[in-house]
């Protein structure tokens, strides 16, 4: 059995596919002079526009101090508009600005130039089959996520 068959480098293989993924779009993406975490930022907030930074810091996994500089530079840059929550004074949330729609656009031209040179030499079944596998290894983290911040439980007693 190859090392990349094996089950037990399962997470050595998902992190490095994600380390080189991201290097190589980092690479392909230079020219647009944002940073990985900017352009992540600006996929979230393109995904569910109106979020609060303590959301988007949720989903990008990261400190809610973090995202607050990282916000700060794309509104410098004019890429994103924090807006007053009509319900919480104390909430911004976060939009996309208009000028931010053509960079989305190239940012989305490199994203699948990436993804089709990276599937090229995969059969679009076991592609298939690799993200159904993928989707549910996500799903059985999730619950075990929830259940060690004791939200609920994946085993029964």
């Amino acid at each position: 059995m190859s090392e990349s068959c094996n089950p037990a480098s399962l997470g050595y293989l998902i992190a490095d596919l994600s380390r080189l993924y991201g290097r190589v779009f980092d690479r392909r993406a230079a020219h647009l002079g944002l940073t990985r975490v900017q352009w992540r930022a600006l996929k979230r907030i393109h995904q569910n526009e109106g979020l609060t930074q303590a959301a988007l810091a949720d989903v990008m996994d990261m400190e809610p101090i973090a995202v607050g500089r990282v916000v700060d530079r794309l509104q410098k840059a004019g890429f994103v508009e924090r807006r007053n929550d009509p319900n919480d004074r104390r909430c911004w949330r976060l939009h996309l600005s208009p000028q931010s729609n053509e960079l989305m656009d190239r940012i989305e031209d490199v994203a699948t130039g990436l993804r089709e040179d990276s599937l090229a030499e995969v059969a679009p079944d076991e592609l298939q089959t690799t993200l159904q596998v993928l989707s549910q290894i996500r799903e059985t983290l999730s619950q075990l996520d929830r259940a060690s911040r004791g939200e609920s439980s994946l085993r029964k007693s």
